[in-house]
């Protein structure tokens, strides 16, 4: 009796991620997905407004997705020898400066720098230093498999919730511009403050973290077991984030402002409810994992969103472009809580912290390539190359991961 009730309370949802640590990490994901949802409809709005062009806009991206990937390459090959606390303590603090950076340069190199070190984040999903520490953190907190999906969940959901409430606060520098009169620039630039003081806030959040030190005993190891599972899992990550990076959220909106002419303030209002169904689509996804597995709720969900952004390329209006675009909302995030915990499910305890990063840095250095692709296409007038590549691009992913790890064992 004893051992069915432990073995049944890591898998009610309500019981995950009360332990306190669990509990910041979620507040602390909030808060950057707040700036990430108003910085990835203002980053073209504020380089164009600077007067670059398109094709500074994706190498802007690039770059940022690039530094993005060197920091946690770096944090997975030396991180286990400084306390969590205090990796992201420096983490907030980064994002602090890169926020103060971008509101305070004004030419390409300064900002390209800044890009590279810093947190900036133009794409839907979380590709910053602080995933893997967070992600190790979490898997800590929850045992089993399904209570594992559900913290997950629990992280991508404030993430994806709080960014469709930034991407609606990016219709706040026309308000400024209206209301009281703003010039444009500093409008846009008042955002970037916004996202330093985001930093400081998320700074005082994790300094209240326990001051535990590293211990031989509880350090990550190196892949070990689990290197072969890991390799494979990285190798078609790869594919999947070079095609997301070919149509970042800073693209797509971009997208939108030159094929449509959308407004700033339309704009927002269009990501801040593709986010709510992300967000609901999230919130259904450890319910659809426990009913079909967490591979198939990957795959099987997936699909269908690389078709509808296939469609959106294709259709002539803006109302079935952002019908189609929306309908892709619906679907196309389900697969990241179960991603998840599929990765920390398929390896061993101790390499989880590996696993994470370990996934993660291809997956960035990949996503970093698309965006100056896709920016040169947009240039060139084939407005919508970078939809069909990334949707065609997706669909081949899924077919070989499904292919792949359908016979995989989890625990």
């Amino acid at each position: 009796m004893s051992a069915h009730a432990a073995s049944d309370k890591p898998r009610d949802p309500l019981l995950v991620g009360l332990d306190p640590t669990a509990r910041r990490m979620l507040v602390g994901r909030g808060l950057r997905g707040f700036c990430d949802g108003f910085v990835a409809v203002l980053l073209p709005a504020y380089l164009l407004a600077l007067g670059f062009g398109v094709i500074e806009v994706g190498v802007l991206s690039t770059v940022t997705l690039a530094g993005s990937a060197v920091a946690t390459l770096a944090l997975g090959a030396f991180g286990h020898r400084w306390p969590t606390r205090r990796l992201l303590l420096c983490a907030a603090a980064l994002m602090a400066g890169t926020g103060l950076g971008f509101a305070g340069f004004a030419t390409f190199w300064p900002l390209a720098a800044v890009a590279f070190v810093g947190t900036l984040n133009p794409s839907s999903g979380d590709v910053s230093v602080f995933l893997p520490i967070e992600h190790a953190e979490l898997a800590k907190a929850a045992q089993g498999s399904e209570a594992r999906t559900a913290l997950f969940a629990r992280y991508s959901l404030a993430g994806s919730l709080c960014a469709a409430f930034g991407a609606l606060a990016s219709g706040l520098p026309s308000l400024l511009v209206a209301q009281a009169g703003w010039p444009l620039i500093d409008a846009l630039r008042s955002m970037f403050v916004v996202y330093a003081a985001v930093g400081v806030a998320i700074w005082f959040l994790y300094a209240r973290l326990p001051a535990t030190p590293v211990e031989a005993a509880q350090a990550p190891t190196p892949l070990g077991p689990s290197r072969s599972v890991v390799i494979r899992l990285a190798a078609l990550f790869c594919v999947d984030s070079f095609a997301g990076g070919l149509l970042v959220n800073a693209l797509l909106a971009l997208w939108l402002f030159e094929r449509f002419g959308l407004s700033l303030a339309a704009a927002g209002s269009f990501f801040f409810w593709a986010g709510l169904l992300t967000t609901a689509s999230q919130l259904l996804a450890p319910a659809v994992a426990r009913r079909i597995g967490l591979l198939e709720t990957m795959v099987f969900t997936h699909i269908p969103a690389s078709l509808f952004l296939i469609a959106a390329a294709l259709v002539p209006s803006l109302p079935l472009a952002l019908a189609c675009l929306l309908l892709r909302s619906a679907l196309s995030q389900m697969d990241v809580p179960t991603r998840s915990a599929f990765v920390m499910s398929a390896v061993t305890p101790p390499e989880r912290a590996a696993a994470a990063s370990f996934t993660a840095v291809p997956r960035s250095l990949a996503s970093a390539i698309g965006p100056s692709i896709g920016g040169a296409l947009l240039a060139s007038g084939m407005l919508a190359a970078p939809l069909l590549l990334c949707g065609g691009l997706k669909i081949a992913y899924d077919l070989a991961l499904w292919a792949a790890f359908r016979r995989q064992r989890i625990e």
